[in-house]
């Protein structure tokens, strides 16, 4: 299936079913969307994943951003992603660390059960088909394997600036069903209740700093955006997302987030 195929498949359960292709926004994503703190690597490391021999699988990979930033602590990575555009992006990005992609759904992924250690979904977990995606998680991670879940968002209801960002997104694209997030634990899709425990979650308020360009770049790399908007209503958007800025922000700021993760353990 391809990246167009699956984001008009996928987006039935988002934004009033309009489609989005997240190819469209990997320069932007390379650019702008790696931007997880040291602390987000140390929860990583903490939880017992990423270390020396360790073959892990990153779901919904991206650009790689993970595989990218623990590659160096001795595990095998592999990354991915149904987005060509993004997978690209990762390897150009990757070369050197013990990492590879491959391009495909996570849900038609062929892996020999028990070769995994632990298995990674950031910011990317409430995408997949959880009815197919469950048993195979299961059958790749060999007993004690661990998967790690977790979610980063802005918090408009304690941010000026996330706000106004947001409200500007849906005035181009009221579809857009990606807001109002609040600080909340991770959701564990109940398909994991069967072959999983939950053995520990947390939740964290974080500041990220920002410059008005990096912020724009990160508004623009969104689901209600770059992935989705016409080329001349993204333009419109940019324009008056960029003077938004210039009359709310400082040149450098910073924006409250909710980091949340989930360990849970094939047992």
């Amino acid at each position: 299936m391809n990246a167009e195929a699956f984001a008009g498949a996928k987006s039935m359960q988002f934004d009033g079913g309009q489609p989005f292709d997240w190819g469209r926004t990997a320069a932007d994503y390379a650019a702008f969307r790696d931007l997880y703190p040291p602390r987000f690597y140390q929860v990583i490391n903490d939880c017992g994943i990423g270390g020396s021999g360790q073959q892990v699988l990153d779901l919904g990979t991206g650009t790689g951003v993970l595989p990218r930033h623990m590659g160096d602590r001795g595990a095998h990575w592999m990354g991915v992603d149904i987005s060509p555009q993004q997978t690209a992006q990762a390897r150009q990005l990757s070369r050197g660390l013990h990492a590879e992609y491959v391009t495909s759904a996570a849900e038609d992924l062929s892996l020999a059960a028990g070769s995994l250690d632990a298995v990674t979904a950031a910011q990317c977990f409430f995408y997949f088909d959880h009815v197919r995606l469950a048993p195979k998680l299961k059958e790749w991670l060999r007993p004690g394997g661990r998967l790690l879940i977790t979610y980063l968002s802005w918090l408009p209801a304690e941010d000026p600036v996330a706000a106004e960002s947001e409200a500007l997104v849906l005035k181009f694209n009221p579809f857009w069903s990606g807001g109002g997030e609040i600080f909340r634990p991770v959701d564990v899709p109940p398909q994991y209740e069967a072959g999983f425990r939950l053995i520990s979650h947390g939740e964290e308020r974080w500041r990220l700093p920002f410059t008005r360009q990096s912020w724009h770049g990160r508004m623009r790399a969104c689901r209600g955006t770059g992935a989705s908007l016409p080329p001349e209503a993204l333009r419109l958007w940019e324009e008056e997302h960029t003077g938004l800025l210039g009359r709310i922000a400082p040149e450098r700021f910073e924006v409250l987030h909710c980091f949340a993760y989930a360990l849970l353990e094939r047992p």
